[in-house]
């Protein structure tokens, strides 16, 4: 699949052992190779033997771009919950620094790149169900394939530190040799039965609905998004592999992303953008205002319609229109978006959409428009920061990286992250889904609980929990 010489190999090593030598610290050897067209799922797949619980997967809803980590070169991660997003670009950019990078293609995501996200609220008391995620977690692979386009890129990483010698070049070279070897392995993938589904305090969450909105008449806030969970229970371990093969059939034009940290897998299809950089221009997506699809192509038109002129919809989604607009305006020279939304029409639901573009610096940071953008309305609510502090104070769930921006940015400050919605948490034969509703003044609890029900379907079906 990809054909090195000997040389070559041996060349690579001398140089970073020379630097990390003479800079006497570690430093990144990072090289890129074009390599056969290759299954993306096959690739996360045979990854599982030695890589397990080391691996992410990430596509985008155009299928233009595919990336596939195996192993972690190197691990970045923050406990701190203020300037979390200063403090991760940081460290990427000092692990970035004197690297050697060996790579002739001019193409995004391609090279070092970081992968993970950041979860939704720092200061929310953590629980047993995240514990195996920070709040700030990216992971740089050791084995990167990316897939742009129909092409196939395999990016290798090796960090080389001041002691080493070219016995590890030779490993690493030797490992990836084995990888792709076992990329003609055919594996059979497996699901579980599905034996208990819980709703995790119901009720509860209904009544936390009823006084939101009552607290919503009286004072200064003006929506919050409340979120809860459903526990599956299988007959045998959940394989994260059978889950995005099901999420890539079924929900083809959403992100579909996997992230495992020591075991546990962050998983779903989301159809949410929170931010592209592309060189200089940015783009955003508002997505806010649901309805379910019809049984029928006039029953679905009809229902697109409804939402369309729904004023309570049309009054969440302009929140949200409104808040990117201000947030991207902070950063960029000129901002573009449409007058009204359109329909964003995906298997199980449709929801208002406008998108947005952005023109700004290409040395503008990618994280810290992450911030910015980070919660929108859709997902926190207004004002932002009381709408967060009520969220805290009422909910009982722990959202971990649930809601948080989930993507990934590389060595040319270019990247993409979505709003992990639509998701769950594989841990072992056990899964939990999560799913939220924006809580306006006029909100009716009972409506707000069916909308989460609806949100939780796309996960469900992928499990094969729902037909």
């Amino acid at each position: 699949m990809i054909t090195i010489q000997e040389t070559e190999i041996k060349q690579k090593g001398l140089l970073g052992i020379k630097r990390a030598r003479e800079l006497n610290r570690s430093i990144l050897v990072s090289e890129v190779h074009k390599m056969d067209k290759a299954n993306p799922l096959t690739l996360f797949q045979v990854g599982g033997d030695r890589y397990y619980g080391e691996r992410f997967f990430w596509k985008d809803p155009t299928n233009e771009m595919v990336l596939v980590g195996l192993g972690i070169s190197k691990q970045i991660q923050s406990v701190q919950a203020a300037d979390r997003f200063f403090h991760v670009e940081k460290e990427w950019k000092n692990f970035l620094k004197d690297s050697l990078i060996f790579n002739e293609y001019e193409v995004d995501g391609v090279g070092p790149l970081m992968f993970g996200g950041f979860s939704f609220d720092p200061l929310k008391e953590k629980t047993k169900t995240w514990s195996k995620f920070a709040d700030s977690l990216f992971h740089i692979p050791k084995f990167l394939f990316t897939i742009v386009n129909g092409e196939t890129y395999l990016t290798t990483n090796i960090v080389i530190t001041p002691n080493d010698d070219l016995l590890l070049y030779s490993k690493s070279m030797e490992e990836r040799n084995q990888l792709l070897q076992s990329l003609e392995k055919s594996l059979q993938l497996e699901t579980p039965a599905l034996i208990k589904t819980m709703e995790i305090s119901p009720d509860q969450w209904k009544q936390s609905v009823d006084r939101v909105v009552k607290e919503l008449s009286e004072g200064l806030l003006k929506k919050v998004v409340l979120a809860r969970e459903l526990r599956l229970v299988f007959t045998s371990q959940v394989e994260a592999e059978a889950v995005l093969e099901n999420l890539y059939i079924q929900q083809p034009a959403s992100y579909i992303f996997a992230f495992e940290s020591h075991g546990d897998c962050f998983i779903g299809a989301s159809p949410e953008r929170l931010i592209k950089k592309q060189g200089a221009e940015v783009y955003s997506t508002c997505l806010a205002g649901s309805i379910s699809r019809g049984n029928t192509e006039e029953e679905d038109q009809q229902l697109g319609q409804t939402l369309l002129t729904d004023p309570k919809n049309l009054i969440e989604h302009g929140f949200v229109v409104e808040m990117i607009k201000e947030a991207l305006e902070q950063s960029c020279k000129e901002v573009i978006l449409p007058n009204k939304p359109q329909l964003m029409k995906m298997r199980d639901i449709q929801h208002l959409y406008t998108p947005v573009i952005g023109k700004c610096g290409p040395n503008t940071s990618l994280l810290l428009l992450v911030e910015k953008l980070h919660p929108t309305p859709a997902l926190g609510g207004l004002p932002k920061t009381a709408a967060i502090e009520k969220i805290r104070e009422v909910e009982v769930l722990d959202r971990g990286l649930f809601g948080g921006p989930l993507g990934w940015v590389d060595y040319q400050q270019n990247g993409e992250f979505a709003v992990a919605i639509r998701s769950g948490l594989i841990q072992g034969d056990e899964v939990s889904l999560f799913a939220g509703c924006g809580v306006v003044s006029d909100s009716n609890s009972e409506e707000e609980y069916m909308e989460t029900a609806l949100k939780f379907r796309p996960m469900l079906r992928a499990l094969g929990g729902e037909k």
